[in-house]
């Protein structure tokens, strides 16, 4: 396997497992909270998004998920971890797999990476009716898989490449076990991909459902090919029995096209 992810991991076939991991609370999440309680058309993040680093409660977090980690028998323990390149993401899994003990190096690959914005970027909902209404209308009309806002991605672009991942899965030596360490709309549109779910599937779990931080969904798959089984999504009672506090940091739930 190459240090920059799954792209030469090209083999036989299959992997049985598959982990996936959002990032610890990030500095970034605070931040556009506290814009949106406030009624802020600007989120004050501190650094470019691919910089933003953990909260205090997102490495606590990040550590606490270390932990339970290490509770996996060793012949069960993933072979492969693979993270976003975004800091939050990487310092997520570094802390992690530290924390458990394990012999892994935390690799990364940028289609991993979060949604990219374009011109939206560090603005809240409010910020773009007021900076940019014809986007805002155009956002409605469309719903959230399709929407792809100026110089950004919509879901339906991060899904494609997301399909690449996920295909260079079902070619790993037989038996890999893999953890992805990434970010919400990539665990809920990797459901979408596994699932082969419609847009209203996906747009109805994403209205309904925000994926916690540091929380653990897992697919299986004991033969190493066909579909995968969804086992378990967005379980966090590894944070609560550590007595960590337990952050759900959502986007816009109107996700639907109006």
């Amino acid at each position: 396997m190459k240090e920059d992810g799954l792209t030469d991991a090209v083999q036989e076939a299959g992997a049985v497992e598959l982990l996936l991991i959002r990032h610890g609370e990030s500095e970034g999440n605070v931040a556009a909270t506290e814009a949106h309680l406030s009624g802020a058309e600007i989120i004050d993040v501190p650094a470019r998004d691919p910089d933003v680093n953990l909260s205090g409660t997102g490495q606590e977090q990040a550590k606490a998920l270390g932990t339970a980690l290490a509770r996996i028998a060793e012949e069960l323990r993933p072979d492969a971890v693979v993270s976003s390149p975004y800091a939050r993401a990487r310092q997520t899994a570094e802390i992690a797999v530290e924390a458990a003990g394990w012999p892994v190096k935390v690799l990364t690959d940028e289609r991993l990476r979060d949604r990219e914005l374009g011109i939206l970027d560090r603005l809240t909902r409010r910020g773009v009716e007021s900076r940019y209404p014809d986007e805002a209308e155009r956002r409605l009309w469309l719903g959230k898989l399709y929407y792809r806002p100026p110089g950004g991605e919509s879901w339906a672009d991060v899904a494609l490449r997301l399909r690449s991942v996920l295909d260079e899965l079902n070619t790993l030596a037989a038996g890999h076990r893999v953890m992805l360490v990434c970010h919400d709309a990539v665990i809920l549109l990797i459901r979408y991909v596994l699932e082969g779910m419609t847009e209203d599937e996906i747009l109805d779990l994403a209205a309904s459902t925000s994926v916690l931080n540091a929380s653990i969904t897992r697919y299986v798959r004991p033969s190493g090919s066909g579909r995968w089984e969804l086992e378990s999504f967005n379980v966090a009672d590894h944070l609560t029995e550590q007595g960590v506090t337990v952050t759900e940091h959502s986007g816009d739930a109107s996700v639907h096209p109006h």
